[in-house]
């Protein structure tokens, strides 16, 4: 996946559209995301004995495709391309202006 945990997005689909975010949780597995203040629902919890009932309000994750990644550099949405240069590290880079996004990605 090529949107990670701490990454700045953009909402492109959906009732946040064309909101901006950081990236709180990343779940690779299943192509999701968090984005934090974004895409909240009330959830109501019921009383129970020592604590009062009350409504609280949750981040719900979000399918990738209905992100764009932000780029630091050039402040705009962007498609991620990777890169491996000559010690072997894979990095991911802007398409638009060629920079470096961030650390090199770990191989697992």
């Amino acid at each position: 996946m090529k949107i990670l945990k701490g990454d700045n997005v953009k909402v492109l689909i959906g009732k946040d559209k064309g909101r901006e975010g950081l990236v709180v949780k990343s779940m690779p597995k299943v192509g999701k995301i968090v984005i934090k203040g974004l895409n909240l629902f009330k959830k109501h919890i019921k009383p129970s004995q020592g604590r009062p009932g009350s409504i609280i309000e949750k981040e719900r994750s979000l399918t990738v495709s209905k992100v764009a990644l932000i780029c630091p550099s050039c402040k705009k949405t962007v498609r991620v391309a990777y890169q491996i240069d000559k010690s072997g590290e894979k990095s991911r880079i802007c398409r638009k202006c060629k920079s470096v996004l961030d650390t090199p990605v770990v191989k697992k």
